[in-house]
């Protein structure tokens, strides 16, 4: 921690929807106490029906990159948060010292049906982050 300034990683397993999403409500919630990181077990690219519905909750994050856990192994981490099974299970080992939580959210990217419904998923899962990580913040900064 670097003048006050925490570090906080959100893990996925794709780095593509649930953890982008985390990273951008994180962002606008925190501000400038703390630098927020995501990535992913593997690195499946930026959705980009993630992208769209956080532009609904005038957050962008049409700029983050998807990242692997592995680029971040040198940042000592505070907070830890996994949001999905897949990834609190396979969590590397090497950020013991960091506070972990864990809230698995439902993958949007496995949503089905026509484009409305896909949709309507997305905003679903987008809606339940944003709660979590504005709860998340109130209660720790």
């Amino acid at each position: 921690m670097v003048n006050g300034m925490k570090n906080i990683l959100v893990l996925c397993t794709g780095n593509s929807c649930r953890s982008q999403m985390a990273e951008g409500f994180l962002q606008k919630y925190v501000g400038d106490k703390a630098r927020v990181y995501s990535a992913g077990i593997e690195v499946h690219g930026v959705n980009p029906i993630a992208i769209k519905v956080m532009q609904e909750s005038k957050v962008d994050i049409s700029k983050h990159t998807s990242n692997n856990v592995e680029e971040y192994k040198n940042i000592e981490f505070d907070y830890i948060i996994t949001v999905c099974d897949n990834a609190q299970e396979n969590c590397p080992v090497y950020y013991s010292s960091a506070m972990k939580f864990h809230h698995s959210f439902p993958d949007p990217a496995r949503a089905s049906g026509d484009e409305e419904q896909i949709l309507s998923e997305f905003r679903n899962v987008r809606d339940l982050i944003d709660v979590f990580f504005y709860n998340f913040v109130m209660e720790r900064f």
